[in-house]
């Protein structure tokens, strides 16, 4: 029986070996990616594609520039006072004309019609209380006469009864007679007080006649006068010194009472008007100041008006010289300005930049101090004027940031930069 042979280990790596290596290094490899490697998503950008800029730390002005355009200090609407046909146009637009000056001739035919009905009415007015004058002073003349004749039967009878009445106590008449005579005594007398009465009432209706006939016809005059200075009206004048600027008439157009037919600018002064974006409605107000400069020269102005409206998402203003006025300032120029919305301030600043238009200015892309890499960081910004972000959270001065668009970036947390 023979001897078992033994069989020797071979030494060295076998294929299972290599297999389980290479599974540990993997292992640790992803081990090592979740613990240590950056967990952030990442977007390469080339550097010289971008702009930085880095915070700074001085004096932020407060202001916002603005696009005025220069409109006339005061502007005269002119409004038909009467209507009528144009029949002649004797200034034209852009002329300068003084108060008074005729502009326009109207012709209103139905006008004319109301005048002399007016005139008409009038006459008859007058002519009817020249009757009624006359009447009154013959009603005066025949109470006049009533009087005297009352008072001359009343001396006649009061004679006649004292004569009777001596004769009466001799009894040398009857007693008839007596009782006649003292009757009619009597009668005289009170058809005396009732003439008195009745001139004195006759006296009074003609007084309260007169004066409410007088009153007419005075209203009739005075509404005449006015009729005949519409015909005045028909003559269409400019009612302050200034520069006729718009005026829609043309001969033979037809003009409504009321209707507006031109306007007459006042160039003594002149005025700016801006429109302004509603963001910042609630902190304009009157009275705040503004510069703009011309020929490198700066002028003042102030806010003399804010309009309440908005419309389409702005707001208007009208604003003033402060002080000189540009030489050869002209109607419709416009003018960069500089609007102060309160005082500087020393504060932290970003320079402007799209990245706001992306973020709305809560985050920027903060870069690190070789200038290789960007991150992510919350920031907080307040008041921004043309140049500046006023920086309120966030950021030190001297970091730099990315202050260029950010739709490239997408949503990546880190931006490593080439």
């Amino acid at each position: 029986m023979g001897m078992d042979k033994i069989i020797e280990k071979k030494k060295g790596l076998r294929p299972k070996h290599i297999i389980w290596i290479a599974g540990g290094l993997a292992f640790t490899f992803l081990l090592y990616k979740v613990i240590f490697a950056e967990n952030r998503s990442t977007f390469r950008a080339e550097k010289d594609r971008v702009t930085i800029s880095a915070v700074e730390d001085g004096l932020f002005n407060d202001y916002i520039t603005v696009i005025g355009q220069v409109e006339p200090i005061t502007t005269i609407y002119m409004d038909a006072i009467e209507g009528g046909q144009i029949q002649e146009r004797f200034i034209e637009e852009g002329s300068m004309v003084k108060k008074g000056d005729v502009i326009l001739r109207l012709e209103n035919r139905q006008l004319y019609q109301t005048i002399l009905n007016s005139e008409a009415a009038l006459a008859e007015k007058e002519n009817y209380l020249r009757n009624t004058r006359i009447s009154f002073e013959t009603e005066l003349i025949q109470s006049r006469k009533n009087l005297l004749d009352s008072r001359y039967h009343l001396n006649r009878k009061k004679r006649t009864f004292e004569q009777y009445e001596a004769l009466n106590k001799e009894q040398l008449i009857s007693k008839e007679d007596f009782l006649q005579s003292k009757e009619d005594f009597e009668y005289e007398g009170n058809m005396l007080e009732i003439n008195k009465v009745k001139a004195r009432n006759d006296s009074l209706i003609r007084l309260t006649s007169m004066q409410s006939l007088e009153t007419d016809l005075v209203k009739m005059r005075q509404m005449l006068v006015l009729v005949r200075e519409r015909l005045d009206n028909l003559n269409v004048k400019a009612p302050v010194d200034g520069q006729l600027g718009m005026l829609d008439a043309e001969i033979g157009q037809r003009i409504n009472e009321g209707q507006r037919i031109g306007q007459i600018n006042v160039l003594d002064n002149f005025k700016i008007n801006a429109l302004i974006d509603e963001h910042y409605i609630d902190r304009v107000n009157r009275d705040l100041s503004a510069t703009m400069d011309r020929n490198e020269t700066n002028f003042n102005l102030k806010v003399k008006k804010v309009y309440p409206e908005v419309r389409n998402g702005q707001f208007k203003i009208d604003l003033v010289f402060n002080g000189k006025t540009p030489d050869n300032i002209r109607t419709g120029q416009t003018y960069h300005i500089k609007l102060e919305l309160g005082e500087s301030a020393k504060s932290l600043m970003l320079p402007r930049g799209g990245f706001f238009q992306s973020t709305g200015g809560q985050w920027v892309y903060v870069l690190n101090n070789d200038g290789t890499e960007a991150t992510k960081r919350n920031i907080k910004i307040g008041k921004q004027n043309p140049q500046y972000y006023e920086v309120l959270e966030g950021l030190n001065a001297g970091e730099k940031v990315i202050t260029s668009g950010y739709e490239m970036f997408g949503t990546n947390d880190r931006i490593v930069l080439k």
